[in-house]
């Protein structure tokens, strides 16, 4: 099973979504709350290219987006094949 690791806040929907689309597939995930900022809110920004939305989500070291880059890979086949490796 891949390393899912997801950065999230507190009453995020979009990160509330992507966290269920992973439970529903059965994946075990990382999750890094950064509602109040500190160190790991400076790790996503740099993991991401500066990306400052949440959720932002990472599969074995690979930045794949957020919530609705993650729905996009699952409605394209290309999710299950990434989460198995």
């Amino acid at each position: 099973m891949a390393h899912v690791e997801i950065y999230t806040k507190a009453f995020c929907g979009y990160c509330a979504r992507a966290k269920a689309l992973l439970d529903s597939k059965g994946v075990a995930f990382e999750e890094y709350d950064i509602t109040i900022g500190g160190p790991k809110r400076a790790e996503m920004l740099e993991r991401s290219n500066g990306g400052s939305t949440v959720p932002q989500i990472f599969i074995d070291g690979t930045h794949i987006g957020g919530s609705d880059d993650m729905s996009a890979l699952d409605r394209a086949g290309k999710l299950d094949p990434m989460l198995s490796a």
